[in-house]
């Protein structure tokens, strides 16, 4: 399968490089390749400069959203939830058109500091505004409620955990599934939530998780969901 992953972070790099150990052909998809690659700075994560991570996975090559979303045949969206309806527009309606479209990103709002806010929020979700931006596409919110590296490798926490999906599109739901199965996560593992507007649920897992991640002092931590299967 060729995956156009979109957005050269942490959450990117990570999805990348591990569809790319699977055997699946990547690209990652940047607003301007040349400036991504020019870098030299480790970002505001502390994450190294992209082109010093590129060139341990000989195997990935970077596009612009454009192009990578046009080669893709399944697209993942890990941009920042402020910029994702900017880069998937700079990708192009016409590349997305049909395809599966992950959406792993949260609409964090900075702008009142620190921890972000939520903007859109109850009435309304990230998952949802792409949806409707982009209506031929078909979108899987997914993934968005861990860290990127427990969403590759769930057995970073121990025991059972759960990994959410929301969607219109049944067989594209299904699809995701089974990606996520050869992640490491049991099918068993995986909660399917409903329409894609389910995802104001999951997007409104961050503050929590954030807080979480402050009181813990470390993200190798996950929600379960017991009783999911029986009702109770």
């Amino acid at each position: 399968m060729r995956y156009a992953v979109l957005g050269t972070g942490a959450v990117g790099r990570t999805v990348a490089a591990r569809l790319a150990s699977l055997g699946h052909e990547v690209v990652i998809g940047t607003r301007d390749p040349k400036a991504t690659l020019a870098r030299t700075e480790p970002d505001g994560y502390g994450n190294p400069p992209f082109a010093e991570w590129l060139a341990y996975h000989d195997r990935i090559r970077l596009e612009t959203f454009a192009g990578a979303a046009a080669w893709g045949e399944e697209v993942v969206n890990t941009t920042s939830g402020d910029g994702s309806l900017a880069a998937l527009e700079a990708a192009g309606t016409a590349n997305l058109a049909g395809k599966v479209l992950i959406d792993i990103a949260n609409p964090l709002d900075f702008s009142q500091g620190v921890p972000p806010s939520l903007n859109p929020v109850n009435t309304d979700s990230l998952g949802e505004q792409i949806q409707r931006a982009f209506p031929e596409a078909k979108v899987v919110k997914t993934l968005n409620t861990m860290n990127c590296q427990i969403m590759v490798d769930p057995a970073r926490v121990p025991g059972e955990h759960t990994v959410f999906v929301s969607g219109d599109d049944a067989g594209a739901k299904q699809v995701v599934t089974d990606l996520l199965v050869s992640f490491g996560w049991p099918e068993s593992s995986v909660l399917d939530l409903g329409d894609i507007s389910t995802a104001r649920g999951t997007e409104m897992l961050l503050p929590i998780w954030l807080r979480l991640w402050g009181a813990l002092g470390h993200a190798d931590f996950n929600f379960h969901i017991q009783g999911a299967r029986t009702g109770a």
